[in-house]
């Protein structure tokens, strides 16, 4: 090996010292070695940490020559990092350590060795030196925080993995010096309902239960113990176990306050309320109740939870019946709105929520009457005489006290049509309907009914009465203006009549139009129309300017018919209005004068005389004469002078 070559050119060097011939040549040899690769002729060992007292001599490296030489060290401890560890005296060879080194910062020093002749201070030796540097047990393992915290939940499982602590030791590796264990030094506060387990991978885990209300916090404090030979260093940490609160225990000691009686009908009333206790942390989901009712098949109940109280509170959300019993038994049971856990409880076992029951009272009120059938419907013809049958309603009263006598009366009746029977609800005619009239709406008229107990108050049942009045032909076709303007021509020229039926299909229109009395050769309807709306009313050329009375046939499909007074006006025109028409009106300042003066007194009658006519003709009929048909009605207009 080259350190067996190296120590064998060293007993050589010391032994054949006095043969200068043959030194020189192993001289020459080493130094040629030298030049192919650093070599170390000896090694030293210095302790970390040494406390001295300082300097002291680590060695001494002696070369056997007959001349004077001096020695010379540089390298790692003299010129280099960690500088002023070592020195070398130049006469002796004697290496002298000056201060202590630390193992951790540096485990070799690295040095080299020169050996110069006095005379010239050429060298004569060049070798390399290692100082080693022996590890001392002066580093405890540390932590890599002072103070680990972890928050669980009370209901964690036992045998869970909390967390994992960690420390490393800066001593030589894989020497007792930095092999550690960890160990449990205190637990605060002591507890038999839990115990800390402390893995050799520092991994913490436990035993048995957290309990919230016997300790909130656990404080461990944990160690670090190395395996020195001859001393043991540690150091500790601390680990901060905060317990949140978990559900383990159940709301109990159920107390009802309130007085437990709701009277029918009534909704939005909390008859009773329920306080229980619960040892869980106020204000959480652990120690939050919830109430569930059983029992309550018909829906009228819910249960609420005060959030301050925790008390839960029974409401009416549906209207109570004393008639369908005077008693409601009720279950209601508790739990909370976090799952209940024990680490007590045996293998999955179910715990049953604690139940209490309740009985509420329903006190009896006066009901109104109801109405077997509230939206009721009939049949009716307008022209059905008074005192027709319409329709029978019915109500009934449950209540078991006088007030279940009862009466019909009409609520609303909006064109008074309609009398009904206080004992037996049946409903008859009192006028004859008008199914053209404003009350009657869509071909319905709609009337209110109402069925009164004898109660204190007295309570009011109410139905609805839709009547559908079935049309009649009672009304004939009207025209809509009786005053027409034709613009004078050489030609033909005609203008538009319309007529209006009250009535409805088939009673109705189309119309029929005609042209009554000797109108050949002057007037005539323009068959272009047929059965319509509307007719054209055409004038024949002949026929000069000047006003004229047409008696007009308007009849419905039925055949019933009008027969009207059309005033045409024949003028020349404007855009489309007769030019003339003033100055016949205006050629005599004293006719004009006297009928303003006319107008003017006869206004007031005729306002009052309008107010008394009936609204349903829009004219005034009269009969036609005796050669006219049965059904027909001749409806008078302004009488003018007819034109030549």
């Amino acid at each position: 090996s080259v350190a067996m070559i190296l120590s064998c050119l060293r007993n050589c060097l010391i032994s054949c010292g006095n043969h200068s011939v043959h030194g020189e040549d192993i001289k020459r040899d080493i130094l040629h070695f030298a030049k192919k690769r650093d070599w170390i002729i000896d090694s030293y060992e210095i302790e970390e940490g040494n406390p001295g007292p300082f300097p002291y001599e680590l060695s001494q490296v002696a070369v056997d020559r007959k001349y004077q030489v001096f020695f010379d060290l540089k390298g790692q401890g003299v010129d280099q990092d960690p500088k002023g560890v070592l020195r070398i005296e130049e006469s002796t060879g004697k290496i002298v350590v000056y201060k202590p080194v630390d193992f951790e910062e540096y485990q070799v020093l690295k040095l080299s060795f020169e050996a110069k002749k006095q005379e010239d201070q050429s060298i004569d030796t060049r070798l390399g030196i290692e100082i080693t540097i022996r590890d001392i047990n002066d580093n405890p393992p540390l932590f890599d925080v002072d103070l680990y915290n972890v928050t669980v939940e009370e209901a964690l499982y036992q045998g869970s993995h909390l967390l994992t602590v960690f420390a490393s030791d800066r001593d030589k590796p894989n020497t007792r010096n930095s092999t550690f264990h960890y160990a449990i030094k205190s637990v605060s506060p002591e507890s038999s309902n839990i115990e800390f387990v402390l893995k050799e991978t520092g991994g913490l885990s436990f035993k048995g239960c957290f309990d919230y209300e016997v300790a909130r916090e656990h404080r461990l404090v944990i160690e670090a113990i190395d395996h020195g030979e001859v001393i043991q260093l540690s150091s500790s940490t601390t680990v901060v176990i905060k317990v949140a609160d978990s559900n383990d225990h159940l709301p109990i000691e159920f107390k009802q306050q309130g007085s437990g009686k709701v009277k029918e009908n009534e909704v939005g009333v909390s008859p009773l309320r329920l306080h229980v206790l619960d040892k869980d942390k106020t204000h959480r989901k652990a120690w939050r109740a919830k109430y569930t009712i059983q029992g309550d098949k018909g829906g009228y109940f819910k249960m609420e939870t005060n959030e301050e109280t925790n008390d839960g509170i029974l409401t009416v959300v549906k209207p109570l019946d004393f008639e369908n019993g005077a008693m409601k038994n009720l279950k209601i049971s508790v739990t909370n709105e976090a799952p209940y856990f024990s680490c007590k409880q045996i293998g999955g076992m179910r715990v049953q929520p604690n139940t209490t029951t309740v009985v509420i009272e329903v006190e009896d009120v006066n009901d109104p009457p109801n109405f077997v059938v509230t939206v009721k419907e009939a049949n009716l013809k307008e022209d059905a005489p008074i005192g027709t049958w319409v329709e029978k309603v019915t109500a009934v009263d449950r209540d078991a006290t006088a007030s279940s006598d009862f009466i019909y009366k009409v609520g609303h009746d909006p064109g008074g049509w309609m009398n009904i029977d206080p004992q037996t609800g049946n409903i008859t005619t009192r006028k004859m309907v008008d199914r053209e009239s404003d009350h009657v709406v869509n071909g319905v008229y709609t009337v209110i009914l109402h069925a009164v107990d004898k109660g204190e108050p007295p309570m009011t049942g109410t139905a609805t009465l839709q009547i559908h009045v079935i049309d009649v032909n009672d009304n004939v076709p009207e025209l809509k203006v009786n005053h027409v303007v034709v613009c004078m021509s050489d030609n033909q020229t005609s203008t538009n009549i319309s007529a209006t039926d009250l009535d409805a299909s088939p009673y109705g229109g189309p119309f029929k139009f005609e042209l009554l009395g000797d109108v050949k050769g002057q007037w005539k309807l323009d068959p272009f129309y047929g059965k319509s709306f509307t007719a054209g009313l055409v004038r024949h050329s002949s026929v000069a300017v000047g006003l004229y009375t047409l008696r007009v046939k308007v009849s419905d499909l039925q055949g019933t018919y009008g027969i009207y007074k059309l005033n045409v006006n024949v003028c020349s025109c404007l855009e489309h209005h007769c030019r003339n028409l003033n100055l016949t009106i205006s050629s005599s300042g004293a006719v004009a004068v006297a009928l303003l003066l006319a107008i003017t007194l006869f206004l007031p009658v005729a306002v009052l005389a309008l107010i008394t006519i009936s609204c349903k003709p829009v004219f005034s009929p009269m009969p036609v004469d005796e050669t006219s048909e049965v059904n027909g009605y001749l409806m008078s207009s302004n009488e003018e002078a007819p034109g030549s």
